[in-house]
């Protein structure tokens, strides 16, 4: 059977883009209704909120640097009563930044200035994700890599993979957030406890076990993503294009 399109895929989604700059707001609009998608457009922080409250959204860019208040606060609101995925946009290059948004509930960010292809393949991944229904099958299968969270079984061209208990708990946690950044603390807290949330050396022996035995390379990995100092990210691989 013939796939759908992106942009016959996109019809359905509403974008709700939240800067207070008329040329990006203007820039992104054209660039997403190219694609197929819905958008909203809000200058401040409150109309964001009232929109999304009022219109609903199937996902949100939200800009950090707005007028009324700071896009931090806004996301913190709105993680308060929202699941709604959420993508910001920001200057701040500091690493401890970075991490900050994510742990307030953001699930990505890019950096301005920004290339729109890099914006539109992060909303793919987001809706995606997004789109799954919370009580299908928790399996992924790409055809190489195959990981049934529910029995706790993971296979690599159809051989098994016998991991431990750790090395599964980290696939599974990223495996279940297909596409979003989880921090370093983030990850360390749910392994091994608050006590450990600066012992970024044992995620990274870590990463490196589940790495080679996923067949990984960590100079170029398929599925294991490192956004440095920041997190990992699992990256899904359609069917069949994790064997080319």
């Amino acid at each position: 059977m013939e796939q759908p399109s992106t942009q016959t895929a996109a019809l359905a989604a509403r974008v709700l883009v939240i800067d207070d700059e008329p040329q990006i707001r203007k820039f992104v609009d054209i660039s997403l209704r190219s694609q197929g998608y819905a958008t909203l457009l809000a200058d401040t922080g409150e109309r964001g909120l009232a929109l999304l409250a009022t219109q609903g959204a199937d996902l949100v860019i939200l800009d950090l640097g707005l007028p009324d208040r700071d896009g931090q606060q806004v996301l913190r609101e709105l993680r308060q009563w929202s699941r709604v995925p959420v993508i910001v946009l920001t200057v701040r290059s500091s690493e401890t930044q970075k991490v900050a948004l994510l742990d307030a509930g953001a699930n990505d960010y890019v950096t301005k200035p920004f290339g729109i292809e890099e914006l539109m393949a992060r909303i793919r991944v987001l809706l995606r994700n997004a789109s799954r229904a919370p009580d299908a099958e928790p399996v992924y299968d790409d055809g190489v890599l195959r990981i049934d969270l529910a029995r706790r079984e993971v296979q690599l061209r159809g051989q098994p993979v016998a991991l431990t208990r750790k090395e599964f708990a980290l696939l599974s946690l990223l495996a279940r957030q297909p596409g979003r950044l989880l921090t370093q603390p983030q990850l360390l807290r749910e392994m091994w406890g608050p006590t450990h949330a600066d012992d970024a050396h044992y995620l990274r022996i870590l990463v490196g076990k589940l790495r080679h035995k996923l067949g990984d390379a960590a100079a170029a990995p398929r599925y294991i993503l490192t956004e440095p100092g920041v997190g990992l990210r699992f990256q899904a691989q359609e069917h069949g294009q994790a064997a080319d």
